[in-house]
């Protein structure tokens, strides 16, 4: 059996060497290579299925939901309603989002995470005032200030970014997937800011509206989440098709009924022995789910006392099977430390 210290890259030597080669793969959902690569033939184009679902998906014998899950998955999408998706950290809830998108083929999923900072205008669009101050200048320095000038403020889509609830509510044939994630990570307002978008399906923006009528057919082009040219006529985003719109919340606050009304509400209970390794499965494969089996009965047990986060497991099975077998356990317990213990 391989000592400890063998597989350690980083030995606090002090003295320089080439460790970094002997770095093995990463652990498939923290692999971002494809996002250097040729765009793939996966529907979400970005490599964050594989991250989300787990690249060995199709040879896992994948977790089917429980009925009340479905329903309620299956009820928010007849109604065209928000589903608001409460339960612990790493109860999949994020991930469900990934998986509707990517069975029903909806292509990319749009995130939105949540901080405290976060406002509604954050999720719509982006209009970068100061670049087209600066562009204006530099027009103004070049030619004649009319009709250079005329041209730039015609231009102003070109300055505007759609952020990810924005680029969900474009028309479209079928629904994107927005995924607005730790909704209770906001402050107080941006619950009830939600409520009219989630509610109508559109929102103005004031930069366009105030020259629409000197836009040729009243459009102008601007950029979407995705990176692509898209046009808002009009001055305004109006959606055809209503996305499919998770949201969650680890529960750490309550939400303003106004809100609740609109939503259908989906509590996910912690996962059994089951649903963990056919997560570890899909993750690493069937050999790391056999030789983790311990590490999830373990897991299991001290999740009824403490809280504790099914990626935590995932990293310590993915390291300890790769590149730590001697002092395995103990190994474990030091990355599944409970996320409620006193700081």
């Amino acid at each position: 059996m391989s000592e400890p210290s063998e597989w350690l890259i980083y030995r606090g030597a002090g003295e320089p060497h080439e460790g970094i080669e002997q770095l093995p793969p990463p652990p498939p959902w923290r692999d971002f290579a494809s996002r250097g690569a040729p765009a793939s033939d996966e529907p979400d184009g970005d490599g964050s299925a594989d991250r989300r679902l787990g690249g060995h998906r199709h040879i896992a014998e994948l977790h089917r939901p429980g009925a009340e899950e479905l329903e309620m998955i299956n009820a928010a999408l007849y109604l065209r309603r928000p589903l608001l998706v409460t339960g612990t950290p790493g109860a999949g809830k994020s991930t469900l989002a990934h998986s509707v998108a990517h069975e029903l083929g909806l292509g990319r999923v749009l995130r939105w995470p949540i901080v405290s900072r976060t406002t509604l205008l954050d999720g719509l669009y982006h209009y970068d005032a100061i670049a087209r101050l600066q562009d204006v200048q530099i027009a103004a320095h070049g030619a004649a200030a009319g009709t250079r000038g005329a041209e730039a403020a015609d231009g102003v889509g070109s300055y505007i970014r759609l952020g990810p609830l924005g680029t969900a509510l474009m028309p479209s044939d079928r629904p994107r997937v927005l995924l607005i994630d730790e909704l209770d990570k906001s402050d107080i307002d941006l619950p009830n800011d939600l409520l009219n978008v989630l509610e109508e399906g559109e929102f103005g923006i004031p930069e366009l509206e105030r020259i629409a009528d000197r836009l040729p057919d009243g459009e102008a082009e601007v950029l979407d989440d995705d990176g692509n040219k898209v046009k808002v006529r009009g001055g305004r985003v109006q959606c055809t098709s209503f996305p499919f719109v998770v949201l969650t919340s680890n529960g750490e606050r309550d939400f303003p009924a106004p809100l609740m009304r609109r939503c259908i509400h989906l509590e996910l209970g912690r996962p059994d022995h089951q649903r963990l390794a056919t997560f570890v499965r899909a993750h690493l494969g069937d050999e790391a789910a056999r030789s983790g089996d311990d590490l999830i009965a373990h897991f299991l047990e001290r999740s009824r006392s403490e809280l504790l986060a099914t990626d935590q497991l995932l990293n310590a099975i993915y390291l300890t099977d790769a590149a730590a077998p001697a002092g395995r356990d103990r190994l474990a317990d030091l990355l599944i430390q409970r996320l409620d213990r006193p700081r």
